[in-house]
């Protein structure tokens, strides 16, 4: 058996050699042809911008076969009725996603890496796993930047190869994660 990846899209022209996205080609092209995860544009992916969070959720809630949302109240003050509002909700209700406060959402800001870490974490607890294995960050410069609510989650994430270091002794994790790292991200826990 012969396996290549990609280099470049079948469905976007920005996911190329010629833009340096070839390396997310197969998870960006693998989430569109399951509907998971869209484009910006009919033929653009935008892989260099900030995944938010509200894109996020609408992607795990694709990912679970968008079920229906009933009998949730919204407690986010910051969010209106939009595209990602199911998801939301139903994100908020299973205990995958909890507000940036009490009252807020913060639907448009960029997701940051311990951020995705926690919630992939919650996402898999949801799917009726036990998240295992984990690694100890402490090879990481940075690893005391993790904040104390996602260090299991990001511990997790890294120990499965989810959320790697940006170099070999940097995790970031309050750094953001472009659509195209995230799509990586996703194709990594697809394949678990």
């Amino acid at each position: 058996v012969n396996i290549k990846s990609k280099t470049s899209s079948d469905k976007f022209t920005d996911v190329s050699t010629k833009t340096g996205f070839q390396w997310a080609a197969d998870s960006i092209d693998f989430g569109a042809d399951n509907g998971i995860i869209k484009g910006a544009t009919t033929y653009t992916f935008a892989p260099s911008q900030s995944l938010t969070r509200a894109q996020l959720v609408t992607i795990l809630y694709r990912a679970a076969g968008s079920p229906s949302v009933s009998g949730v109240t919204n407690p986010f003050k910051d969010t209106k009725s939009d595209y990602y509002t199911n998801a939301m909700l139903w994100a908020y209700k299973n205990a995958i996603v909890t507000g940036t406060s009490a009252t807020t959402f913060s639907p448009d800001s960029p997701v940051t890496r311990e951020q995705i870490a926690a919630i992939l974490y919650r996402y898999d607890t949801y799917r009726g796993h036990t998240p295992q294995g984990s690694a100890a960050l402490d090879g990481y410069a940075d690893s005391a930047s993790v904040e104390s609510w996602a260090a299991e989650a990001m511990s997790w994430a890294n120990g499965n190869g989810l959320v790697t270091g940006v170099t070999p002794t940097t995790l970031v994790p309050n750094g953001t994660a472009t659509r195209a790292q995230v799509a990586v991200i996703l194709s990594r826990y697809t394949d678990q």
